[in-house]
């Protein structure tokens, strides 16, 4: 159906009403007007009603149920209609409409509302019971009507007195609940309708099959739209009412009372002892009763009835009967109960409570949340009774009580409790008795603060011991013996301890010091002295550093330790004032007589300040307070005599304020009132030394950012007492004159910068603030702006940091980043610190860490770095990695976590940078990893990460060392610490690159060998466990040693000797051939072991006869020869493998490169027989029996003079210094490293 219908309807029928009244009697055309003027209205309002819903629907009502359809909407807004009419023309609209049974009706619905949240159905089915039988005997639904709806089922039951009805539930049980039903099905059991009490809810799926209900009950069901609803849900039946019957047992010392409420229903209780039953309606009380049988005329008594327990318990001065709290747990279980126990004793006799479990006080209408309430009353000698209430489960299980008692605790129905709620225990109330021995001139007096009854304090002397409820003074300074008739004096009295100081005009009989006391400990103190000097003149105070401070005169000092000051004045006592420890005033004097007292509560030690006494000048002042204000910025506030009393009519009263240097001050006048003066006028007054004194009146202007140390005075006119009096509060307020030092700070033009200032000198006048508020240690964060102030602070006394977030979303997209320091702002004037990277790497990936001069080294004993430059790299959860500078062995640091760099420099103005350079790689599998490459000319140190203090937990290292070519190392671990483990084991793993063998592999239970020799590049793995005891760390130092190769120099020397063989067995044929040819001609040759010469050079030590330079290790014929020959191309003709360079061997000479020289001819200077010798000394013959290491690169055959020139005679070119050239690919030595200074 449309959804505007209901307005079609709705407005048609206002129409018509109209009409009729109108028209009295309308014609057939009126009508058809009528008619089209509805289908009109309807066509109009078809827009303007577009949004509202309808339901049109035909019901009609079972015989004997009411069906009543309601909203709580305006009927404007929602209404239900019923439809007659032709053409269902008529309509008639209501908010509520009740529905006839067994008559069909056309209802239309229509609301602005979703119509199934909009409207409820009641229908309700009256079920009436005779004695034994009811009509209708079935609960019926009618499952099928206004479905659309939320829908209430009610059956009201009627039944004849004491007749009850049950309800026998089809299908499954219900449940007892207060919570909606999750199903939407939810039961409701009223046993009145007429009273909210007595309300059940149930939900399905329980197992109550049976419904025991009174007249007048009844239950109903409510389900949501559309819910699907059996047509018949209990079985009625009726039959005499059945109560409950019980058998009791009730001893003699017990009184139980079961009492019915009055807003309950009717039930009888009755006690069954002999031939006639004891009724009652109301009430029944029961004692010394044995297996006595209680009837109940209702089913559920624990509904209407409560029920009251009183025992009683008899006390001696020495024991209780029955000494505990007792109770039968299970007697009226199901029933609300209240158990009272009354205890009587005798005079002067102490009860002790002990209660199991402990109790827990409570405060004003607290209850408990259990139900479960106790009572503890005590009664008074003066007739009053102080209750305390309490739950279970607390602290205080132990209670003293003086006087008649009784406890009381509340029971809910069905609660559980002990057959013993407490024991009890009687004993003579002795109270305390201690021993004073009072000071001479000291007086005590102790005196009652509290009404508690029952507690006296006595001073035990012969014959008799003399008693008092209310006050106690003692003056003999002998041993005294003092009673306290209640065990807890301390709560009930107070002591005051007494001293009278009469003064001269020039010295004082004793001092204000009070030095620990043994007297009354755990009381509340009150320690006075009484000072008196000449009239003329005033007592002084002195108080020691650091002064005291002053307080309104209603509060207590936060230590305990009070102290207030009066003077006696001939109008009465005016109090100066009460201060605490830690202030700026240093001295008091008041006039004449005065006390000084100090107040101490029993719970706190004696910890007095030492106050000295003197005879103070003449003077006209009721008091004069000296302040000492201090340095830097402060509050003082100060009172005036008797504040918020009147100051007294007049009197002056004096404040000598010293003022530090540098500084202003200000005075505030924060309270004050003016009295009416009948003579005079009320002054302020303020005067400096040497200046002439100003004089205010309590609403001028008080002085402001004024320098040096002043005077105040304030005097007092004579007043109207009739009226508010003179009382003034003020606050001193100072500050420094110096000017701050101030900045501008603007880190948006550094993205991810952050600043932080703190102070680190001992100045306590440093005062650093940011944005005009005072902090000890300021923080700038990233982007942001801030202004900041430096007063009277040194710049070494505060430290400027730095630091900078760097992340990276994605490995993919992120670049590589120089750390560098950026520019701060000028303003800044102390210097740099230091200035921390935080690094943050996207998840499973890893930074990498280079050095931008090409290597790191880490700061170890040994290798430690220099000031100049340290680089400190610790992880994101502050485990330190370790310290490290440029120029190492360490070329990458790859860590697979966030990491923060902190560089530290001497001055961060002349480097900047860059410090390291980061990278983002691909996760790594290790929590760190330092890719190593040794030294020859100096060993490598490395150390796990946090040493010494010892690896993470559960974390890894490792070290990949990449080892020169023809070099091995020599790893040697000469620090190592194990932990004991607690889960995991540490892992020491070493195995060389391209192997998948390990060369060693050792746990924390294992003995690892301390010493290792791996042959080539490796890796050197490191993991720790998660220890229990002890910590897992490493220092270990690789050492590169030249590899040794045995075959190879076995294989030369075999190869040189058989060379040897051959050479010798060509000289001694040539010899034979040519032993008699003269040898005229000179030539020189290179021998590669041995020294280089010149022939004819003077350069010899020997004379030619006894040096064998002339003798060689070979000739080559062709070559002493070869220039006679007039073949040019005999070169040419020469094998191929005599030509090119030959390494380590002798050169074929090839020709001359460079012109012919001059043959240089040495002069024959010894005898002839030197020249043929054949052989030389196996030690300098060409093939030398073993390698010899050369002790420089000229001596080495991988180099050639070039002094030697290519000519007939292999002779020099020059006499000069060696040059020599590279002939082989032997390694050079290491280039000098690179240097921190160089940066």
């Amino acid at each position: 159906m449309r959804n505007d219908c209901f307005y079609i309807f709705f407005f048609c029928n206002l129409s018509a009403v109209f009409f009729f009244f109108q028209t009295p009697k309308p014609s057939f055309p009126a009508n058809m007007r009528l008619r089209a003027t509805c289908a009109l209205l309807g066509l109009l309002l078809l827009t303007l009603f577009d949004s509202s819903e309808c339901l049109q629907t035909v019901v009609r009502p079972d015989k004997g149920s009411t069906v009543t359809v309601s909203t709580e909407l305006p009927v404007d807004q929602c209404a239900v209609c019923t439809v007659r009419g032709v053409n269902d023309t008529q309509t008639s609209c209501h908010s509520s409409l009740s529905l006839v049974p067994e008559e069909e009706v056309k209802l239309l619905f229509n609301c602005s509302q979703p119509i199934e949240q909009a409207y409820t159905v009641m229908i309700t089915r009256t079920i009436e019971c005779t004695k034994d039988s009811c009509t209708p005997t079935t609960a019926e639904t009618q499952p099928s009507i206004l479905t659309e709806f939320t829908r209430t089922f009610t059956w009201e039951l009627k039944a004849p007195e004491k007749i009850i009805v049950s309800l026998n539930i089809l299908g499954e049980g219900l449940m007892e609940t207060s919570q909606p039903c999750p199903d939407g099905f939810q039961y409701l059991v009223a046993t009145s309708k007429t009273s909210d009490k007595g309300r059940t809810q149930y939900c399905r799926g329980g197992s109550v099959t049976r419904l025991d209900l009174p007249d007048q009950a009844a239950v109903s069901l409510q389900v949501k739209p559309k819910a699907q609803v059996e047509s018949v849900l209990f079985q009625a039946s009726a039959g005499p009412l059945k109560g409950r019957t019980m058998v009791i047992t009730v001893d003699s010392s017990t009184t139980v009372v079961v009492s019915r409420n009055p807003e309950e229903p009717e039930c009888e209780v009755c006690s069954v002892d002999g031939a006639t039953p004891s009724c009652s309606p109301t009430e029944k009380t029961l004692t010394n009763a044995e297996k006595l049988q209680l009837e109940f005329s209702c089913p559920k008594p624990e509904d209407v009835y409560s029920v009251k327990m009183n025992k009683k318990i008899e006390c001696t001065q020495t024991s209780c009967t029955p000494a505990a709290g007792e109770v039968d747990p299970d007697l009226f279980k199901d029933f609300k109960r209240s158990l009272t126990w009354d205890m009587s004793l005798p005079e002067r006799t102490v009860l002790t409570l002990d209660f199991p479990g402990g109790l827990k006080e409570l405060s004003g209408a607290e209850k408990c949340q259990d139900g479960h309430q106790y009572s503890v009353s005590t009664t008074k000698s003066d007739g009053k009774i102080k209750t305390n209430s309490y739950c279970k489960g607390g602290t205080v299980s132990h209670l003293d009580l003086l006087g008649a008692t009784t406890v009381t605790t509340e029971v809910p129905k069905g609660g559980e409790i002990d057959s013993t709620a407490f024991s009890v225990k009687a004993a003579p109330r002795g109270g305390r008795m201690m021993s004073v021995t009072p000071d001479p001139n000291t007086i005590i007096i102790i005196s009652r603060v509290t009404s508690e009854p029952d507690c006296s304090v006595c001073e035990n002397k012969a014959p008799k011991p003399i008693c008092n409820t209310q006050r106690l003074t003692l003056k003999d300074p002998t041993n005294t013996s003092v009673e306290f008739t209640c065990p807890r004096p301390q709560d009930v009295f107070n002591v005051e301890i007494n001293r009278e100081i009469d003064c001269t005009e020039t010295s004082c009989s004793g001092n204000i010091v009070q030095a620990e006391s043994s007297l009354f400990p755990d009381f509340n103190r009150t320690f006075t002295w009484d000072l008196k000097v000449v009239s003329t003149r005033a007592f002084q105070l002195d108080f020691p550093e650091p002064g005291m401070r002053q307080i309104p005169n209603e509060e207590t000092c936060p230590d305990g330790h009070t102290y207030s000051l009066l003077t006696y004045l001939r109008t009465g006592p005016a109090t100066i004032g009460t201060f605490c420890k830690g202030g700026t005033v240093t001295t008091i004097q008041a006039r004449y007589k005065g006390r000084m007292s100090l107040q101490v509560p029993g719970d706190r030690k004696l910890d007095p300040v030492d106050l000295k006494l003197t005879v103070g000048p003449e003077t006209s002042m009721i008091a004069i307070v000296k302040v000492n204000l201090p340095r830097g910025v402060s509050d003082t506030n100060f009172i005036t005599a008797n504040y918020p009393s009147d100051f007294p009519d007049n009197q002056q009263m004096q404040w000598d304020f010293k003022v530090p240097g540098m500084h202003n001050y200000t005075v505030h006048f924060l309270d004050h009132t003016a009295p009416e003066c009948l003579k005079n006028e009320v002054e302020v007054e303020y005067q400096k030394e040497g200046n002439k004194v100003t004089k205010l009146t309590l609403t001028d202007p008080q002085p402001e950012h004024q320098q040096g140390s002043f005077n105040m005075f304030l005097k007092n006119c004579e007043t109207n007492r009739t009226l508010e009096g003179l009382a003034l509060k003020y606050k001193v307020s100072l500050m420094r004159s110096g000017h701050p030092v101030l900045c501008n700070v603007d880190l948006t033009k550094h993205k991810g910068v952050s600043l932080q200032i703190e102070k680190v000198g001992s100045d306590p006048y440093c005062e650093m603030s940011i944005d005009s508020k005072v902090q000890e240690k300021i923080i700038v964060a990233a982007g942001t702006k801030a202004s900041l102030s430096f007063l009277d602070c040194p710049n070494e006394d505060v430290r400027l940091t730095a630091s900078k977030v760097i992340g990276c979303q994605n490995v993919s997209s992120c670049s590589a980043t120089a750390l560098t320091v950026p520019l701060l702002d000028s303003c800044l004037r102390m210097p740099l610190h230091s200035f921390t990277w935080h690094l943050i790497i996207p998840q499973d990936s890893t930074v990498d860490l280079t050095s931008p001069t090409g290597s790191l080294r880490q700061s170890l004993p040994g290798q430690e770095c220099n000031q100049s430059l340290s680089l400190h790299f610790a992880e994101d959860n502050g485990v330190s990695v370790g310290d490290f500078c440029f120029n190492g062995v360490i070329q990458k640091v790859q860590v697979h976590a966030n990491i923060s760099v902190t560089a530290t420099v001497q001055n961060f103005t002349k480097t900047r940078g860059p410090f390291l350079n980061v990278n983002f790689s691909q996760e790594i599998p290790e929590t760190i990893i330092y890719r190593v490459s040794p030294k020859v000319s100096s060993p490598a140190l490395l150390a796990t990460p946090n040493w010494p203090q010892g690896m993470r937990p559960s974390s890894t290292v490792s070290w990949i060392v990449t080892l020169p070519s023809q070099y091995q190392a020599n790893m040697h671990f000469v620090n190592l610490s194990q932990p004991k483990c607690k889960d995991r084991h540490t892992g020491i793993k070493v195995k060389m690159l391209g192997h998948e063998e390990e060369i060693m592999s050792r746990r924390e239970d294992e003995q690892a060998e301390d010493k290792l020799m791996v042959p080539q590049s490796f890796y050197l793995n490191m993991s720790n466990c998660v220890p229990e005891d002890g910590k897992f760390g490493a220092m270990t130092k690789i050492v590169l040693q030249k590899k040794s190769n045995l075959l190879a120099i076995a294989l030369g020397i075999a190869g040189a000797l058989l060379f040897l063989l051959i050479v010798l067995a060509v000289v001694c044929i040539i010899t034979k051939k040519k032993k008699k040819e003269k040898m005229n001609t000179e030539s020189s040759i290179y021998i590669s072991k041995g020294n280089m010469f010149v022939p004819g050079d003077r350069h010899f030590s020997k004379a030619r006869s006894d040096n064998e330079s002339h003798v060689y290790d070979s000739i080559d014929e062709t070559m002493v020869y070869g220039h006679l020959l007039g073949d040019s191309s005999y070169a040419d003709s020469m094998q191929d493998h005599y030509k090119g360079m030959q390494v380590d061997s002798y050169q074929t000479f090839t020709g001359p490169t460079d012109g012919e020289l001059p043959v240089i001819n040495e002069p024959d200077h010894g005898p002839e027989m030197d020249r043929d010798k054949t052989f030389l000394d196996p030690s300098m013959s060409f093939m030398p029996p073993r390698p010899r290491t050369p002790i420089d690169r000229q001596d080495s055959l991988g180099f050639q003079d070039r002094r030697m020139v290519d000519n007939e005679l292999y002779t020099f070119k020059s006499t000069g210094d060696m040059n020599t050239i590279r002939l082989s690919a032997i390694d050079l030595e290491p280039q000098p490293p690179i240097t921190e200074e160089s940066l």
